[in-house]
């Protein structure tokens, strides 16, 4: 943002995120074969080492180190943190938003309404 100019953007830091912690893992067949299996190892290691977690929120990403998240608390305000498990767990959360008919077919279905509906509009069709 500072790159972008001071004043420009107004960040917006909501009271809840979702805790996204993607799984990393080294998968042993490929680096065996690739013969990357130390290199693997050990970016794994460092990822969440106190000097990665410094890249990390250099690049506004909240750190997962307390050490560092408290040197840079200036640029990640608190903020209620909530798991997949605070939502019912996975199952429940795929039942609801991603199975046939939840959440997100509904989403869909009613924005192809919307283009449709604004098809017919821009063609003049009633």
């Amino acid at each position: 943002m500072r790159a972008l100019g001071a004043g420009r953007f107004e960040l917006v830091v909501p009271s809840i995120s979702m805790l996204a912690e993607p799984p990393v893992a080294v998968v042993d067949r490929i680096a065996q074969r690739r013969g990357t299996t130390e290199l693997a190892r050990a970016y794994l290691e460092f990822l969440y080492s106190p000097q990665a977690q410094e890249i990390v929120a250099r690049h506004h990403f909240r750190p997962r180190d307390a050490a560092v998240l408290a040197r840079h608390a200036a640029s990640f305000p608190p903020v209620q943190m909530v798991t997949i498990a605070d939502l019912g767990g996975w199952e429940q959360m795929h039942a609801q938003h991603f199975a046939e008919g939840g959440v997100f077919d509904r989403i869909q279905a009613a924005r192809r309404a919307t283009r449709r509906a604004a098809g017919r509009s821009a063609n003049g069709a009633p």
